[in-house]
């Protein structure tokens, strides 16, 4: 892997050191104490280039010790929860099926040149009572993990998340158990990436229970940036329509074109998500008590059980 860091556009740069810490002069000594951390810990197997472990300390504004434990996390997730991380061949028909729903769109246009990207969340994009919302996670992450690595606005400027409820049926809403909130969760709170705002639009009569699904796993900070648009014109006196969608009254470009950017992007990392599942843990080696599903979640083995509900 090449140990080089992209350079920045002006405005990402800026935002860097006013926001996150960042000091260009200091990058290298910033990383290499992360990266002689990590040698030192015998349970994980991480990446260590340059980009991906900038990318950390970007999300920690260059906290050293919130940069290790946000890197540990990352990979205890992705080790304990198989389900979501396991198998991520872009080639696979039955991904490909799932990458044409759109659930989780990252949106092409920025709230400015450093601005936060905008993702377009669609739980209601698929028939819940004949597609399992386990692959439908998987491809939202394999999304995100490509964010994670490609995008500097993201971890940089953060995410805004836009979530349209409409078609949200109780099949969905019934495969959202406790215990896979909290997976879901787990893995958003992993990513280096700040959730800047969460915009719900059209509330349908399931939006109360939903909320309060999902409500007391958020953090305070996020509970306290979400916010209901009963309308697309309530929408769009916080987000200009040059940055949505046709079908959300913008001119940002069709759904099904941004669907398909999307579906060929993940297509053309394959080699990406092949080299990915190389770096797990091996929690047989962590320093003290193991981290698994059942530690961590308080189940054993994996959600399979959801594909049948």
């Amino acid at each position: 892997m090449a140990n080089v860091v992209r350079p920045l556009v002006p405005e990402l740069a800026e935002k860097a050191r006013q926001e996150l810490n960042e000091v260009p002069g200091r990058m290298a000594e910033d990383l290499g104490a992360l990266r002689a951390w990590l040698l030192k810990q015998p349970h994980l197997n991480p990446r260590t280039d340059d980009q991906f472990l900038v990318n950390f300390l970007r999300g920690c504004k260059y906290s050293l010790e919130k940069s290790k434990e946000k890197l540990d996390n990352y990979y205890t997730v992705k080790t304990a929860i198989p389900e979501f991380f396991e198998n991520r061949d872009p080639h696979d028909r039955t991904l490909q099926t799932y990458m044409t729903f759109g659930v989780n769109l990252p949106l092409p246009h920025t709230l400015e040149v450093d601005g936060p990207r905008f993702m377009l969340v669609r739980m209601g994009a698929y028939d819940a009572t004949k597609y399992s919302i386990v692959h439908v996670m998987k491809v939202c992450y394999m999304i995100t993990d490509l964010l994670l690595v490609n995008d500097d606005t993201s971890i940089i400027a953060g995410h805004m998340v836009l979530v349209d409820l409409r078609g949200l049926t109780f099949a969905c809403m019934s495969q959202f158990s406790p215990t896979f909130i909290k997976k879901m969760t787990s893995v958003i709170e992993a990513f280096p990436i700040r959730t800047r705002g969460i915009h719900f639009i059209n509330p349908s009569s399931g939006f109360d229970a939903l909320y309060r699904l999902f409500h007391g796993f958020l953090s305070k900070k996020i509970q306290e940036r979400i916010q209901v648009h009963e309308s697309f014109e309530a929408l769009h006196k916080v987000v200009p329509k040059k940055y949505l969608p046709e079908e959300y009254g913008g001119s940002g470009g069709r759904l099904n074109d941004i669907i398909e950017d999307w579906r060929l992007k993940l297509i053309a990392e394959r080699a990406f998500f092949a080299d990915d599942a190389k770096y797990r843990n091996d929690e047989r080696k962590r320093p003290g008590k193991p981290k698994n599903a059942s530690t961590l979640f308080g189940v054993e083995g994996s959600f399979r059980s959801l594909e049948f509900d």
